[in-house]
């Protein structure tokens, strides 16, 4: 069954238990628990009863999703002001009108109970009474009321017997009638569920509403550290005509206005250096961006990233910078260095954090000197010796390969899910880093760091490359792997050239995946740090 034919069977299911309702029937009789009438594919047992219900309160006159209700305090501010201070039955004469999701439901006789909670996971009870609203009034709310309903209560702020902070209802509405039953909230998510449906986990998982109160705080945090070193924030284009910024395999799309093919935006970091052709110094952006590549706990199709480049910088200076934006991240919304991770271990981003040389770190590894290709003249360990290591160590090789890669590949072999404690490994091979500036004093070495944190890779810095001929240089060789089947390699992007030429001043620039920093700061996957991460669609 198609999408749109099982939407019209669901649609028909609506309508007809409305008609029993509209008809006379009870809430019992106008569902239908066999599901013989529109089988396995119609609701189940309990969206049905919740369905008629909602019919039922259409029928009476009653809005099911009312446009306005007098909420006057939030649950969370009556909390705040009532908690600890009123001793067991004390009652008070402040009535407050409050809304909330109905996590639990207790029906009494004459008095029912109901607990409510807001958005955040701060809950309170409320005390539904037939003396105070009447018989006809609390009937309603024994037959209408439901688990995961939002409901309305407006009365006086009280303690009950037990001492329970709770409101007295003088009144009451439902908010937005709940058609779809929430999960046992005594029971832990499963995985599948939290991925496919965070809207569920939200409600049922502190941990999950934790998470994107936390990712706000930590963009936040970021933007606040920029400002202070007078950064301006800049938006880039997500649809370009020439993929660039680095080394991956892009999403393609189709423009039918100028009938053109596009790119998803891999990285905007041509577009900010155009920024700093243009006289803005420091800049930076927090974006989204698409790779058409593998997923796993640390890599997503869709992210987001910030990157920032800094004019009269180095990978130095901007090494110090990311620094600060991680450890100022972490005191802001965890109020220190030191996190506890999900596990339960902690992890201290204070201090000083550790620099090792890539090429030095190999060669200590393998036990013989590395060297980097400099050139025809000086090309360091070939490419042949380099893949004879690989297939010695078992290390995983590309199609397209050269001395860059394979030493990259090999030094992700000896080290990358090592380096636990923070650590900027510097200084890359230039085959692998055509955006860098090559390094000062080490031939065939560009001036790049990558930081990794608790084994994996959390950003990357740069001393920019701004001499337009060396550019041109290295996206003609990105070019050539390209036709040779490197999918990752870039593409050849006159524009930026031509904006090179104009005068790009020496900078220093970074990039780091603001989900990767909640991964560092949580010890959560990638999935559970994206609030609404992508998944494969399930089939009826």
């Amino acid at each position: 069954m198609s999408t749109v034919e099982r939407a019209i069977l669901l649609l028909n299911q609506d309508k007809a238990i409305a008609q029993r309702i509209n008809d006379g029937a009870t809430l019992d009789e106008a569902i239908d628990p066999s599901g013989k009438e529109f089988g396995p594919l119609g609701h189940p047992e309990q969206v049905q009863m919740r369905v008629a219900k909602r019919a039922l309160m259409l029928a009476q006159g009653i809005a099911p999703y009312p446009v306005h209700l007098d909420v006057t305090d939030s649950i969370e501010q009556v909390r705040a002001q009532y908690d600890g201070k009123l001793e067991a039955g004390q009652e008070t004469d402040d009535v407050v009108g409050i809304a909330g999701r109905v996590l639990f439901l207790r029906n009494a006789g004459g008095l029912c109970f109901v607990q409510l909670a807001a958005g955040d996971g701060t809950t309170i009870q409320g005390m539904v009474s037939k003396r105070e609203i009447g018989a006809d009034s609390i009937k309603q709310f024994k037959q209408l009321v439901d688990l995961g309903d939002h409901l309305y209560l407006r009365g006086r702020v009280i303690a009950s017997k037990t001492g329970e902070l709770s409101v007295f209802a003088t009144e009451w509405a439902i908010a937005a009638k709940a058609l779809q039953p929430l999960p046992a909230l005594h029971k832990d998510l499963g995985d599948d569920t939290r991925t496919r449906k965070p809207y569920l986990g939200m409600i049922a998982d502190q941990r999950m509403r934790d998470m994107v109160r936390n990712r706000s705080k930590a963009v936040a945090s970021l933007r606040h550290t920029f400002a202070n070193h007078d950064f301006i924030e800049v938006e880039t284009p997500m649809l370009q005509t020439v993929h660039g910024g680095a080394a991956a395999r892009p999403f393609t799309t189709h423009m039918n206005a100028f009938d053109i093919d596009l790119f998803m935006r891999i990285a905007p970091e041509l577009f900010l250096k155009r920024c700093l052709v243009g006289g803005i110094d420091r800049v930076f952006e927090i974006n989204r961006d698409f790779r058409n590549e593998g997923a796993d706990a640390t890599h997503a199709p869709e992210f987001t990233m910030v990157e920032a480049y800094q004019a009269y910088g180095t990978y130095d200076t901007i090494a110090d910078l990311v620094k600060e934006l991680i450890q100022k991240t972490a005191m802001d919304v965890f109020g220190s260095y030191k996190v506890t991770l999900l596990d339960g271990t902690e992890y201290d981003f204070g201090g000083e954090w550790k620099s090792i040389s890539m090429y030095e770190s190999l060669s200590e590894a393998l036990g013989e000197e590395i060297i980097p290709n400099a050139g025809p003249d000086a090309p360091g360990t070939s490419v042949e010796y380099l893949g004879a290591l690989a297939d010695r160590l078992g290390v995983e090789r590309d199609g397209v390969e050269n001395h860059g890669k394979l030493v990259e590949h090999l030094w992700e072999h000896f080290y990358e899910d090592k380096l636990d404690e923070p650590t900027f490994v510097r200084d890359f091979p230039v085959e692998t880093s055509p955006l860098v500036k090559s390094h000062r004093s080490i031939p065939g070495v560009v001036e790049k760091w990558d930081l990794y944190v608790r084994g994996f890779e959390l950003a990357t810095g740069y001393s920019e490359l701004n001499d337009p001929v060396v550019q041109r240089e290295r996206l003609v060789a990105q070019a050539k792997d390209a036709m040779a089947g490197d999918e990752e390699a870039m593409d050849i992007d006159e524009d930026f050239l031509e904006a090179l030429g104009v005068g790009m001043p020496p900078a220093g620039g970074m990039g780091m995946g603001i989900d990767r920093l909640l991964i560092a700061l949580t010890g959560a996957t990638i999935r559970e740090t994206i609030t609404f991460p992508l998944v494969k669609p399930l089939q009826f």
